[in-house]
């Protein structure tokens, strides 16, 4: 298994759609970057976001991640979101992915917001998954931190495998296959 460079993502992005839109270099209009780097591609997140409203559940204040109440987000659209310290926010990416079916992609989070105690949290991209991407976010600042929209907040790194997996993700129907929009957990429905 090998990780791809920049030429590899360029090409699989611009003749099979695998990112788009695609940035085709590091872009800084924002100050913290997005686009293609020599091996990963700096992704952005849209201006939607799902808050956490903290009031109790119906089951005493426990949230089940195999059955997730959606009354429990809140939906806004903003340019600038504020985490409050411990708390976390969901998010959209802004490219929408197509996985080749013998590549795996992991996230890892951009090192502005690490620095600044941002956790990001994306589960690794499967072969032929393809979507928009649902980003955790989670502030473990002791004080409120700004993210913004339309500027990068995580890496991709995409890994080509010596063969295709005998069982891809589309192949098993995956429950969050083509996600147009911040998913919540499907715990509860197979894959």
């Amino acid at each position: 298994m090998s990780v791809k460079s920049d030429w590899w993502i360029k090409r699989m992005a611009l003749r099979h759609g695998m990112i788009d839109p695609f940035a085709e270099e590091q872009i800084t209009d924002l100050g913290i970057s997005y686009g293609l780097s020599s091996y990963g591609y700096d992704f952005r997140i849209a201006k939607q976001f799902r808050r956490l409203v903290l009031p109790a559940t119906s089951d005493g204040g426990i949230m089940d991640p195999t059955n997730i109440e959606p009354s429990l987000f809140l939906e806004s659209e903003e340019d600038i979101c504020v985490i409050p310290p411990g708390a976390f926010v969901l998010a959209r990416s802004l490219e929408y992915f197509r996985i080749p079916r013998e590549v795996l992609a992991l996230c890892i989070g951009k090192s502005t917001y690490a620095r600044c105690g941002v956790i990001v949290n994306v589960t690794p991209l499967e072969p032929e998954w393809e979507g928009f991407l649902t980003v955790s976010i989670s502030n473990t600042a002791p004080i409120p931190v700004r993210i913004m929209a339309n500027a990068g907040i995580g890496q991709l790194v995409f890994f080509q495998t010596d063969g295709a997996c005998r069982l891809s993700y589309r192949d098993r129907k995956g429950k969050y296959q083509g996600q147009q929009s911040i998913t919540l957990s499907k715990g509860n429905v197979s894959t």
